[in-house]
């Protein structure tokens, strides 16, 4: 039983898909010499490298058993996948934008029959009509940002991150139409065949994005201030405490804490009197 799994071939999105499956714990043989399809060390799966725009109907068509691709591109190709996991990289957003010295500040400003110029037609027709705005659609494969300057259009949706380079060229955001970001997606009848070993795809993945921004902190507490050490030392279901054998009186503490609150907590311990602190990554929360 063999799952493949599509990933997007190059792009922002294509390194970080890499990594995640790799800290999942499913790498590839080959991560250097990328080709159209690549073993990974479980020997039941391998990896499709295409376009992320792809990704969705070679999915649902059945080309692939899984796959790593935008929302946005989801949603465009309006792809009958089901959806694991939001994956929270590659975060962006599909808005609506104006030149600078448009009078369009506000979705009410736009006026009936406006052209708009986008790489999203379906997301900017459905956009539109719920809306109950007719307008005229462009549809453009790269270079949204210069249809308003050339009279190919009055305004464009167009996918951004920071909108940084919509500000570069002169554009201002009027409004947003979606929130984007990668995620796991399976084909339907394969989640249904080959569901025990999706699963077990899903699992290891989510557990590496369980674990992002949490650390182990470990130390050997006396007995006497273990309910302090417990108060200053909050963990997912409260810290794990174990009996130190070689020592009486003294018990050993490990508790998952927020990377951010480590430096507080680690100095909170200390003052208490926690000792032999440590404070180690963790690859997976399961």
């Amino acid at each position: 039983m063999e799952i493949r799994i599509a990933l997007p071939s190059k792009g922002r999105i294509s390194d970080p898909a890499v990594k995640l499956l790799s800290k999942a714990g499913i790498g590839l043989k080959d991560a250097v010499n990328r080709r159209l399809f690549s073993e990974t060390y479980d020997d039941q799966i391998s990896v499709m490298f295409t376009r992320a725009s792809d990704i969705p109907e070679f999915v649902a068509d059945g080309a692939a058993d899984m796959g790593m691709t935008g929302l946005d591109l989801i949603e465009e190709k309006e792809s009958h996948v089901k959806i694991l996991e939001d994956l929270h990289f590659g975060r962006s957003r599909l808005v609506l934008a104006a030149p600078e010295e448009s009078e369009v500040k506000t979705i009410s400003d736009v006026k009936d029959n406006s052209i708009v110029a986008t790489e999203f037609p379906h997301l900017t027709e459905k956009y539109f009509k719920n809306m109950n705005i007719p307008v005229k659609i462009v549809e453009l494969s790269g270079s949204t940002e210069i249809a308003p300057f050339i009279g190919v259009s009055d305004l464009i949706t167009d996918l951004t991150s920071t909108g940084t380079t919509l500000k570069m060229n002169h554009l201002q955001m009027v409004d947003t139409i979606l929130e984007s970001s990668v995620h796991l997606i399976a084909n339907s009848q394969s989640y249904q065949n080959k569901r025990e070993k999706i699963e077990e795809i899903r699992t290891g993945v989510k557990g590496v994005l369980d674990a992002e921004g949490k650390k182990l902190v470990m130390m050997n507490v006396d007995e006497e201030v273990l309910d302090e050490v417990k108060s200053a030392m909050p963990g997912m279901t409260g810290p794990t405490v174990s009996q130190v054998l070689s020592n009486s009186g003294v018990v050993a503490v490990h508790a998952v804490v927020n990377e951010h609150e480590v430096f507080h907590v680690v100095n909170r311990l200390k003052k208490i009197g926690a000792r032999d602190i440590l404070v180690v990554p963790i690859e997976r929360i399961i």
